[in-house]
């Protein structure tokens, strides 16, 4: 177990309930700095703190490059992955979510992944992609501590790679991620699991075509081009990914572009009180 882990847990007092076992002047510091933990329409800083804790008890962290983890980095992270399961109960709660993985790795800056493919013929193409993060299917999280660090100011952008890896293990709990999370039992009053999957993917179906047309239309046209991050047009998982990034870091500019996407989105991801 790392230091800064056991350090985090010594602070634990007697008759806290929880919330005191990350210090307060970390906490303090976490939430100035990234500000959307604490902004209005996130309820529930207490159960994020107990959470964020309790993350931290269940994860190990891992420098690549040299980077240490500090204090700061693991709770920084931790607490913007808990943002986007602190309400959920069901299928799973909270943290449960990301019970399939252990390793966080988290790189100076960008990470160039090698990459291969195998086209029509057979023939296998090798090439470099930069990345900020990357989840993998049962495996570990990838992180560029450079766009964490900078989360508070790119959240005006509805930029975060934290919660956009770790929706991404949302998306994969019921297999390859497709946009479409595990739903609840009844979601938005759907018959059955069957027809609140259709309904989902309907909805993230039309508003991701409309991402891609604008986006087309800002390149060939000189259209105005959306605000979100454009690697939401790859596929209908990223930009499940993208716009939820938006949805947890700047909701008032998310309920503006995707209106029709609000009401679906605090149906999953606020279904109730915060979770204790």
């Amino acid at each position: 177990m790392m230091g800064w882990l056991r350090k985090l847990s010594g602070s634990r007092t007697e008759g806290s309930g929880g919330a005191a076992h990350i210090p307060d002047a970390l906490w303090a510091r976490t939430l100035a700095q990234y500000p959307f933990l604490n902004q209005s329409g996130v309820p529930g800083a207490d159960a994020l703190r107990r959470m964020t804790h309790a993350f931290l008890d269940t994860k190990q962290f891992h420098g690549a490059g040299g980077l240490l983890i500090t204090d700061a980095m693991a709770v920084a992270i931790a607490a913007q992955a808990c943002l986007p399961v602190l309400q959920l109960r069901t299928p799973l709660r909270g943290i449960d979510w990301y019970d399939d993985f252990v390793g966080i790795v988290v790189h100076p800056g960008a990470v160039v992944a090698r990459r291969e493919t195998i086209d029509a013929a057979g023939v296998v193409h090798h090439y470099e992609e930069v990345l900020s993060g990357e989840a993998m299917q049962d495996g570990p999280i990838t992180l560029s501590w450079q766009d964490v660090e900078e989360s508070g100011a790119s959240a005006r952008d509805g930029y975060n790679v934290v919660i956009h890896e770790f929706v991404h293990k949302i998306d994969m709990r019921n297999g390859t991620p497709d946009g479409c999370p595990p739903l609840p039992a009844g979601f938005m009053g759907a018959s059955g699991a069957s027809a609140a999957r259709k309904a989902w993917r309907s909805a993230m179906e039309q508003h991701y075509l409309a991402f891609c047309d604008q986006l087309s239309l800002a390149d060939r046209f000189g259209a105005e081009p959306p605000w979100l991050d454009a690697y939401g047009a790859t596929a209908l998982d990223e930009f499940f990914a993208v716009t939820s990034e938006a949805y947890f870091v700047n909701r008032q500019r998310f309920a503006e572009g995707f209106p029709g996407l609000l009401p679906m989105f605090d149906a999953f991801f606020r279904p109730g009180p915060p979770a204790g």
